[in-house]
């Protein structure tokens, strides 16, 4: 049987992160949240996840600055942007760099739920044939 994929959700408000963390653990999905960017790039679980969810508006390093340094170190994670402020020039930003999406709180279960398939299919199809990469 294959592990569950590995959704990590990386946002400052603890009840986002308990509300979707429940909503993906229901889906089957492994998830670890943490509460800012630098917890989970410093986690033990940043090896192991295979689509993040982030907020943009954190303090110290936003959601636009991890997918950054996320890219910057070869990381190739499907990011899926939350956000409660949504600005046109932020999701073009988010976009142009790789994003899977930039959905604003409160966001529809349902387009969370098909954006996270959508990450994990561009990450085994970015894996190649084996499935891993």
């Amino acid at each position: 049987m294959a592990e569950a994929p590995v959704i990590s959700i990386i946002d400052d408000d603890p009840s986002v992160r308990t509300a979707t963390g429940r909503l993906l653990r229901s889906m089957g999905f492994s998830v670890y949240a943490f509460a800012s960017a630098k917890e989970f790039l410093s986690s033990p679980q940043l090896g192991e996840t295979s689509c993040v969810i982030a907020d943009v508006e954190m303090p110290g390093m936003s959601g636009l600055e991890l997918q950054e340094r996320l890219i910057a170190h070869d990381h190739g994670k499907p990011i899926i942007f939350i956000t409660a402020f949504p600005q046109e020039r932020a999701r073009e930003r988010a976009m142009k760099a790789g994003a899977v999406d930039f959905l604003s709180k409160p966001f529809d279960q349902a387009r969370l739920l098909e954006c996270v398939e959508r990450a994990l299919r561009r990450r085994q199809n970015a894996a190649g044939p084996g499935g891993r990469d």
